[in-house]
């Protein structure tokens, strides 16, 4: 659409064998000790990079962070679920990565003992996902989820959907071997065919409301499956954008343009019981444009959601290493339609918000210069919690459900 959003995706896709990389942005090599934040970066698992300019290291090395940025396998590499071969390689290659942290950060001046995993939008389910994940005991020792969802994961039955299409549009057989051959090139071209892919079954809605044919491809959803996993002993800092539906909406005029007919599409495709979810969004929400109601529910769908289950199933085994944060500060890109749509936090978390390329009417955080101290507040508190296991407000209590605001829209009182 009209946002530019560069700054988020990278170069594109960079052809070639050797993409499993990671980025180090250290201190200094000499002493040691220092705390570790590896960041797995969002594209809905069929794009992005950690050579985008979001992931400036700058500011983390700067505060004394040895910060990691990690490449995985994308689309039908990383996430196609096909017979003959190992499932959620994609996330294989995360785990591979923090095994390569434990036995080599210290080079780098890091401490392998004190590694907080990160990541945002599918990087934050795959950090769900890690939570629940047996052979990830002891590789991380906290988690950030950004913008994620706990309940994010396919159904082995919905990936089969996606490997059936993906097969028929290449004319292959939907195995490891009759795939081995294609080239990249081919896998590539053939997603737009894998778009819109309607995942519903008897047993599970799609968890990405059309969005991406791909997900970690998992028997249960992270968030009812934590205990299998180093949850109850990692400490977890997990919230969400206030507008994240926007971005997909705002961008392309489909924020203006919605009706109620495309609400209730939307809540059809989410939820068991659309009429009883839209009831209660527009009384939470009485004012509400259609476009603002669409927003909502798939901001809702994709993120808040998942995000709320994952904290209190963590809150519920790790007794008070829990914490929740809402990001309220809203871009006034897009003639200030954007607000605090998903990705905004971003700049914030990485202390580069007054980077002009970032702003504009169509970049990503608008033409008003950012709110003086957010970005220092919000770095600050990721840097403290990898540091000590605190970002600085009380842990979340589920029988107090309460977030941190972390911004707050123009104008408003405590703005």
């Amino acid at each position: 659409g009209r946002l530019d959003m560069t700054p988020y995706f990278g170069p594109g896709w960079v052809p070639g064998a050797e993409y499993l990389t990671v980025d180090v942005h250290t201190p200094a090599a000499d002493g040691g000790g220092r705390p570790v934040m590896v960041f797995v970066h969002g594209g809905g698992f069929v794009t992005g990079s950690s050579r985008a300019a979001l992931y400036d290291g700058g500011a983390f090395a700067r505060d004394g962070v040895v910060l990691v940025t990690v490449d995985y396998g994308l689309g039908i590499p990383g996430f196609l679920d096909l017979a003959g071969a190992p499932a959620n390689r994609g996330l294989l290659d995360v785990l591979a990565a923090l095994t390569w942290v434990r036995d080599t950060v210290a080079a780098f001046g890091g401490d392998p003992g004190n590694v907080t995993l990160f990541g945002q939008s599918a990087g934050a389910t795959l950090v769900g996902a890690l939570l629940a994940t047996p052979r990830a005991r002891g590789l991380f020792h906290r988690a950030i989820v950004q913008s994620g969802s706990g309940t994010g994961a396919f159904t082995p039955e919905q990936a089969q959907r996606v490997t059936a299409a993906a097969a028929a549009a290449l004319g292959v057989a939907p195995t490891a071997e009759a795939f081995a051959p294609v080239p990249d090139e081919r896998l590539t071209a053939v997603l737009p065919a894998l778009a819109g892919l309607d995942l519903r079954t008897s047993t599970a809605l799609d968890p990405l409301a059309g969005l991406s044919p791909f997900a970690p491809v998992l028997p249960a959803q992270p968030a009812d499956s934590l205990a299998d996993g180093p949850a109850a002993g990692v400490d977890l800092l997990i919230g969400t954008n206030t507008e994240e539906g926007n971005l997909y909406l705002v961008p392309h005029g489909a924020f203006a343009s919605t009706t109620a007919a495309d609400v209730h599409a939307l809540a059809t495709r989410v939820h068991r019981d659309p009429e009883a979810a839209l009831a209660a969004h527009r009384a939470a929400r009485p004012d509400a444009t259609p476009g603002e109601l669409r927003s909502a529910v798939l901001g809702e769908a994709l993120f808040a959601a998942g995000t709320k289950r994952l904290a209190q199933a963590h809150a519920r085994i790790s007794h008070g290493r829990t914490h929740l944060y809402s990001f309220a500060h809203r871009s006034t890109a897009l003639d200030g339609r954007l607000g605090a749509a998903h990705t905004v936090e971003l700049p914030f978390v990485f202390d580069i918000a007054d980077a002009p390329w970032l702003h504009g009417s169509t970049r990503l955080l608008g033409p008003t210069p950012a709110p003086p101290g957010l970005a220092a507040r919000i770095h600050g508190a990721w840097v403290d919690f990898a540091t000590a296991g605190t970002p600085g407000w009380p842990p979340y209590d589920p029988r107090q459900p309460t977030a941190e605001i972390l911004g707050t829209p123009p104008g408003s009182p405590r703005s």
